[in-house]
């Protein structure tokens, strides 16, 4: 279910998807959003957030970010799948250093504790699904 849209974070997504759908097929960097947009860093980031809520499902269209051409729409299925995986092996990361830098430790020191067990419980199976997605 698509988030309700504010009304300045739809304006600038429409402003983001306009230079995006213009430089096609070519991506824009932040600072060429900026750019083309006349919005703020700030703004043109609520915008690419607005986009990946709510625009880009609505208009079909992938937005994917790589670091040499920065965002962009693409055609190309390859392109999503890579972007895809790459944000999955940022959350399979971001999830081992939590679980060694604080769900191991908590064991450690509660290894009773019901929520942590829950949690450690649970663990293996979403590593696995991540590490997965991944490949």
């Amino acid at each position: 279910m698509a988030r309700q849209a504010r009304p300045l974070a739809e304006h600038y997504g429409d402003l983001v998807r306009v230079s995006l759908m213009e430089a096609r097929p070519a991506g824009l960097r932040t600072r060429q959003l900026v750019a083309a947009t006349r919005l703020t860093k700030s703004q043109v980031a609520r915008g690419v957030r607005h986009l990946r809520d709510v625009g880009a499902a609505e208009h079909l269209t992938p937005i994917i970010w790589r670091r040499r051409d920065g965002y962009m729409f693409s055609e190309d299925p390859a392109d999503w799948i890579e972007y895809e995986k790459k944000q999955f092996r940022q959350i399979l990361g971001r999830l081992t250093r939590m679980i060694t830098g604080t769900l191991d430790p908590h064991l450690a020191r509660y290894p009773d504790d019901e929520w942590a067990q829950l949690a450690a419980a649970q663990h293996p199976g979403v590593r696995a699904t991540l590490a997965q997605l991944t490949r």
